[in-house]
């Protein structure tokens, strides 16, 4: 495909409301998506669970509830954080055995999970050697930057 014509779908792209294009001309095909129209969708889908949570509560209790899972996981071991926005997935398919269980110890360099962003599957290793304490995060959950993962004693 020419570059002019990747250079002309890229100018479409900006000038109008649309999030991505996919063009096949052939058996050539390309794809132009927005990056600043994906993020905000995967933020905003993470506070609508944590509004009920917090929701009940008085104003006043709503900092001392957000930091207590942070201030529980923290203090038990090292905690592994998500180093990207993404999917969170526990095996390297669906019907494939998960890469670490609770109680399973694991050394430095090992795989623990993958995030899945914009569609390339990232491995997430362990930065330390120990026992998986908790797997903080459902497999299939989305994930934010920085997000704990797993507490390893």
């Amino acid at each position: 495909m020419d570059i002019r014509k990747v250079k002309k779908l890229i100018e479409l792209l900006e000038e109008s409301d649309i999030a991505e294009i996919e063009i096949h001309e052939g058996e050539e095909s390309v794809r132009i998506s927005r990056a600043s129209t994906v993020a905000p969708a995967i933020i905003a889908a993470t506070p609508s669970p944590a509004a009920p949570l917090t929701a009940p509560g008085p104003a006043g209790s709503r900092p001392a509830a957000e930091a207590s899972p942070a201030a529980a996981a923290e203090p038990e071991g090292h905690v592994i954080r998500s180093p990207m926005v993404g999917t969170f997935y526990r095996a390297p398919s669906p019907g494939a055995k998960s890469f670490v269980e609770e109680g399973q110890t694991v050394s430095t360099g090992e795989t623990l999970c993958i995030i899945e962003a914009m569609k390339i599957l990232n491995q997430i290793e362990s930065d330390t050697s120990g026992k998986i304490l908790k797997i903080l995060v459902e497999n299939g959950q989305p994930v934010e930057y920085n997000e704990p993962l797993f507490v390893i004693s």
